[in-house]
């Protein structure tokens, strides 16, 4: 027939195909083409669409100046819609430090002459504060001395101890609060979220207005409160907000959400940009870590966005140090080969952390999920930060601001450090200041430092496993980098000491002669933080670049690719999936992630539904249907489509309508066209089937109808179905045998097939089947030929087993 004519020619080319959405739509049905909230979008045919409305565009701009000038209007809206969302992440990303550090500093006294001056901005004008007090000026009083003013003694300590405790658990409650009132989606760090909504999965409100308003004010405050956390993950959704808020201003972004992906993407670019300082290893991140589709156009336009972002953020100044960041560096003396050993020893470090993190924090929060303290966030965060406040202010590392514990772990130590842990005895000449200090042996305020920092390790590793996953807007990134700038800081001191102390040794001999400077124990901070980052989020390429840019020093990328690669390798033998990943799958979102192989030999009969003790597929005719019969059917089953067939006899598929398309038009046509009832026959065919000539006026829908849906045959391997799924970014595919629907294979099932396989590893040797034939024998194992109907064998699957009724009752019977 004309009808199995076009479908031969059309199935499966749905990515070239003609047959547009709304080409034979006379006007255009509102919200058809639209999606539900939690539900995956179609990434062909929103690319199909964007195609056609640019074709649409490009044929009119000739017509006159208006149609031109819209023209040029549409070409140059994503670069606008980056450039916006670029000078809002920089703007809300200088605003969030600020606050944060005055904030911080809040816990531990107020400044006297301007009570927005956070600790270091008070003491800079003061003309009394000494070089090695510089953190005490008259200006600045603490808590002790303005509530019982004493500035000394035991009860001077205890009381600022109190108000730090005070200060913390009201900050922790105001922001757990807020995210429970007004935006329980500002929770957590947002990256596992956008992964899932940049792969093509819709989350309303995810990346709304009130999410960002209360994510900005609840970021500052779970900063503040000392809990183990950062704000560089939740930077990453704030910059995402902003690319959504935005795109709704430009009609190419608002009505298209594969195109709206990729202003997310150049989004998600920005957020690192302004969360490190680090243009280019946003970009990287982006292409990395969060997007699922990247082309060409979208790089550059990621590129532009970060640009954008870093220059707001510089222009504001957060920190008064001219940098993007509070922890930039600069290293004056080279590494040597033999530091290549402790680097990877990091390494092995940061990728066990990464392992060991991984695992406890998915226990952790799996068990919130199934007891009863997961009804209880607030709770929850209130006794997290106790617990964080009460053990953090006796050790000065934990009392620090993280972002504040990291520079100092970095900073080396010069002439002009008065940390402790730059307490080394001085065997030179006082009086000679020079960049390059030579290794010196560590004073006892060194080695009290290193005490009380292994200390604030174990208390950083314990701490952040119960915090990343609280309702507060959480990071990661930060805490990591302390844990492995904390570990990097101690190797770093232990090799300095072994090469003053034993310089003849054969691998210190040849660089570290006495009175050189040969370990750079800040470097080896740098190393570990690194490390330990990309153990838990397993990322490479970006992390080494974040990294460069944190420090400017171009020779040591070397080190940092040594220790990053051998952490990835050490986390991967424990298990592949990052953190995020990890998450995706505990709360079970619907992300198919392309760095996992398919090894297994499964065909897609096997994962399609129906299975054999489901019921039949739900299927739509061409035109034997009346309204009441799909209204019905929509009413009694949930599913998101059906497939088109011709009719009950033939089985030919047709095409697929979708559910929330059918749901719609029906509404629309009873509103708005006359003589429309239950008993109206629906038609999808081209030309209207001879009705009787009482009959009520019939409903055309073929307009609804994806002409050319993605089918595969039923011995098509899973492999390649999964692949399908992957790169082209599909909802659905149907199965078919000879142009016969068998059933359909959704997002979901891949999922869960994935599931079940990683429970029950097949084992390596294929079946028989998979390198020999793709189809069912002819004859069965009884040695009689296999039953047949309309020509086509009712064997599904490939694999040896008795006939059974349901099969034939799948292609037989009346209610499929």
């Amino acid at each position: 027939s004309a009808t199995g004519t076009h479908y031969t020619m059309t199935n499966g080319g749905s990515i070239n195909s003609s047959t547009h959405l709304l080409d034979l739509l006379d006007e255009p049905i509102p919200g058809v083409g639209t999606y539900d909230d939690f539900h995956t979008i179609d990434w062909v045919r929103e690319k199909c669409k964007d195609r056609e409305r640019h074709r649409r565009i490009n044929s009119k701009k000739k017509e006159s100046a208006w149609e031109m000038t819209k023209s040029l209007y549409d070409a140059w809206s994503g670069w606008l819609v980056v450039t916006l969302t670029g000078l809002a992440s920089g703007a809300l990303a200088g605003l969030i430090d600020i606050a944060a550090d005055w904030m911080t500093d809040l816990k531990e006294g107020i400044c006297l002459s301007a009570l927005w001056f956070n600790h270091e901005q008070c003491c800079w004008g003061s003309n009394e504060a000494t070089f090695e007090e510089r953190d005490k000026c008259p200006l600045w009083k603490t808590w002790a001395e303005l509530i019982i003013g004493q500035a000394e003694g035991p009860g001077s300590y205890i009381m600022n101890y109190i108000m730090y405790i005070f200060w913390a658990l009201s900050f922790a409650f105001l922001a757990v609060s807020l995210v429970k009132v007004f935006a329980p989606y500002a929770c957590g760090s947002g990256i596992p979220e956008i992964k899932t909504i940049l792969s093509g999965f819709i989350i309303r409100g995810y990346l709304g207005k009130w999410t960002l308003m209360i994510k900005t004010i609840t970021l500052v405050l779970a900063v503040a409160s000392g809990l183990s956390l950062g704000k560089e993950g939740p930077l990453v959704h704030v910059a995402c907000c902003c690319g959504n808020i935005f795109s709704y201003l430009f009609p190419k972004y608002s009505t298209n959400e594969a195109k709206k992906r990729e202003v997310l993407s150049a989004a998600s670019a920005a957020g690192v940009s302004v969360a490190f300082g680090a243009p280019i290893g946003g970009v990287l991140f982006s292409l990395e870590e969060v997007s699922y589709y990247f082309p060409l156009k979208t790089l550059w336009r990621s590129f532009f966005a970060a640009l954008v972002a870093a220059f707001v953020l510089r222009s504001i100044n957060p920190f008064g140090n001219s940098r993007l960041v509070l922890f930039y560096v600069e290293y004056h003396t080279p590494w040597y080969l033999f530091e290549l050993l402790p680097f990877i020893l990091l390494g092995v470090f940061g990728g066990l952390w990464g392992a060991f993190f991984i695992r406890a924090n998915i226990a952790w929060c799996r068990r919130r999920k199934s007891t009863k303290f997961g009804k209880y966030p607030v709770l929850e965060v209130i006794i997290v930060a106790a617990i964080t406040a009460v053990i953090a202010f006796p050790n000065p590392y934990t009392r620090l601001n993280t972002s504040e514990l990291i520079k100092e772990l970095f900073t080396d130590c010069g002439p002009l450090e008065s940390s402790s842990l730059c307490d080394y005895r001085n065997d030179m000449n006082a009086s000679k200041i020079v960049d390059d200090i030579p290794d010196r042996p560590a004073g006892t305020g060194v080695y009290s430092a290193i005490w009380q920092l292994c200390l604030a390790l174990i208390f950083k590793i314990i701490m952040t496993v119960f915090t990343f996953g609280i309702k507060v807007p959480s990071g990661l990134f930060i805490p990591s980098m302390a844990i492995g700038a904390i570990a990097g800081r101690i190797v770093g001191i232990a090799v300095e000491q072994l090469a003053y102390y034993h310089h003849d040794w054969f691998i210190f001999k040849e660089w570290c002669e006495v009175g050189a400077d040969c370990i750079t124990p800040g470097l080896y901070a740098m190393v570990g933080a690194a490390a330990c980052l990309g153990g838990v989020t397993r990322m490479t390429v970006s992390l080494v670049v974040i990294v460069f840019e944190l420090t400017g020093g171009l020779e040591y990328i070397v080190p940092l690719m040594a220790a990053v690669m051998t952490s990835k390798w050490v986390g991967d033998a424990f298990g592949r999936e990052g953190i995020y990943e990890a998450h995706i799958r505990l709360n079970g979102y619907p992300f198919l992630d392309a760095k996992e192989e398919f090894t297994h030999t499964t065909l897609a009969a096997d994962v399609m539904r129906p299975r054999r003790s489901d019921p039949p597929l739900a299927v739509l005719t061409q035109d034997n249907m009346t309204v009441e019969d799909i209204e019905n059917l929509i009413n009694e089953t949930s599913y998101n489509g059906f497939p088109v067939i011709m009719s009950k006899e033939s089985q030919r598929l047709v095409g697929f309508a979708l559910r929330r398309d059918l749901t719609i038009a029906i509404e629309s046509a009873r509103k708005k066209q006359e003589g429309i009832v239950g008993s109206s026959r629906v038609c999808f065919a081209q030309h209207t089937p001879s009705l009787p000539a009482e009959s009520p006026r019939p409903l055309k829908l073929r307009s609804i109808l994806d002409m050319s849906p993605f089918t595969v045959t039923d011995h098509t391997p899973m492999e390649i179905v999964v692949d399908i799924f992957r790169k082209l970014g599909l909802r659905q595919c149907l199965v078919t045998h000879n142009g016969i629907v068998l059933g359909i294979i959704t997002k979901k099932n891949i999922l869960e097939h994935l599931e079940q396989l990683k429970q029950h590893v097949e084992p390596l040797a294929p079946p028989w089947h998979y390198n020999k034939k793709r189809y069912p024998p002819s004859y069965g194992p009884d040695g009689k030929p296999r039953p047949r109907l309309n020509n086509v064998q009712l064997k599904p699957i490939a694999e040896e087993r008795e006939e059974t009724e349901e099969e034939v009752h799948l292609l037989n019977s009346t209610t499929l």
